[in-house]
């Protein structure tokens, strides 16, 4: 199992196919004290040692005078009138070993870190107003958890512009596959548009990262029919989707016609007003752990199955998608996550896995794979995103100033 990159609560905790992702922080019973107690350590019913400190401009890390070694938790009161971040970090080279967001005014809320042989300070960053730092603590014995120095905005925006460019170049690619899908169709040729379908809707699929950016022009291209009222049958119901149920659900090349020539529409327009679209720089971290996290709750449990039998195909482009993303923040986490050697070998074993369900170049549907296959897959892919999950901690753009 992975090693969480730094003690964090930006990472959404999120259960997948029944595995739990990484845990980043231990999460205790929100702590209301008074600030007579706020000076010194207690034992609190999850056996670590507490220790209460304050967030304020003027006296941010006030109430840390008994400095210990080894798994301990702080209860991080807000005194300001803002809201406030909080880091946990190295005053000499302001590496992070812990962090809490959006701790609002008169509350607490509890950091646990592992804490060793070094120096330590906590920064206090209240909303519209400067970054202080706190007194230095050393600690003189002990092995300290993992830190890692922040990634800001500005370290992020060339590589989302470099991202943005590919995934430019793939929606050239999209369009045109999704061009020989409206033509099979629009000649009656039904086992040509399934064969062309499925190229269509992996080179969307690739373009995983960008999907927030993409607005409603993604429901559009590759929603479901959830919450829908007509289901499969509702007007609103189109995109890849609806093309693909009416391929393999029997439905005429004329009842087709209209979808997939919408469809070509929408890509086009996607592609036109893409050079146009400025993606969010902070979601490169994030999207590289949803990507397959998405996979694993949607592919892998066959919800997003119309009749084409594809979703282990789609898992494989998935995979590819977030390979993309990783190759622009590696620069990034080569120094930072330590775990990267062993991510990218999980990587590799969950490429040979999915590949392995690809023979004579056809992909084996979801459900006949047996019980021992399939619990495999959920296992390699599992373990993949909870791999990734600290990708999206360490590429989460700090302030620090």
């Amino acid at each position: 199992m992975p090693v969480p990159a730094l003690a964090s609560r930006r990472v959404r905790a999120r259960t997948a196919g029944g595995l739990v992702g990484v845990v980043l922080l231990l999460v205790a019973a929100l702590l209301v004290t008074t600030l007579g107690e706020a000076r010194r350590v207690r034992a609190a019913a999850d056996g670590l040692p507490h220790t209460t400190v304050e967030v304020s401009p003027s006296g941010c890390g006030r109430g840390w005078d008994r400095p210990a070694a080894g798994l301990q938790v702080f209860d991080l009161r807000n005194t300001s009138g803002r809201p406030a971040e909080v880091y946990l970090v190295d005053p000499r080279d302001r590496a992070v070993y812990g962090e809490l967001e959006g701790l609002a005014p008169g509350t607490a809320r509890p950091l646990t870190v592992r804490l060793g042989k070094g120096a330590y300070a906590f920064m206090c960053l209240p909303d519209d107003t400067g970054a202080v730092t706190g007194p230095t603590v050393r600690i003189t014995t002990g092995k300290s958890g993992p830190a890692a120095a922040a990634v800001t905005a500005h370290d992020l925006i060339p590589l989302a512009i470099d991202y943005q460019k590919w995934v430019g170049t793939g929606l050239d690619e999209v369009v045109r596959l999704t061009g020989r899908l409206k033509d099979a169709i629009g000649r009656g040729d039904l086992d040509g548009a399934r064969t062309a379908w499925l190229p269509a809707h992996l080179a969307y699929q690739r373009l995983g990262a960008a999907y927030d950016a993409f607005g409603d022009a993604g429901g559009r291209i590759d929603g479901t029919d959830a919450g829908l009222p007509g289901g499969v049958h509702d007007p609103s119901f189109a995109g890849f989707h609806r093309i693909e149920y009416g391929l393999w659900h029997g439905r005429t090349a004329g009842s087709l016609r209209a979808p997939a020539g919408t469809l070509l529409e929408e890509v086009r327009a996607l592609r036109a007003d893409w050079a146009g679209t400025r993606m969010d720089p902070a979601q490169l971290g994030l999207r590289a752990h949803e990507i397959l996290e998405d996979t694993v709750q949607f592919e892998l449990t066959g919800r997003t199955d119309y009749g084409s039998g594809s979703n282990l195909a789609t898992a494989r482009a998935a995979l590819d998608g977030t390979r993309a993303v990783l190759s622009r923040l590696r620069p990034l986490l080569i120094t930072r996550y330590p775990g990267l050697p062993a991510l990218d070998r999980q990587l590799d074993r969950a490429q040979r896995t999915l590949d392995g369900f690809r023979l004579q170049g056809r992909w084996i549907p979801l459900d006949r794979l047996d019980r021992t296959r399939r619990r495999q897959l959920d296992a390699v892919l599992g373990d993949l995103v909870e791999r990734l999950a600290p990708v999206a901690t360490l590429c989460d753009p700090r302030r620090t100033s």
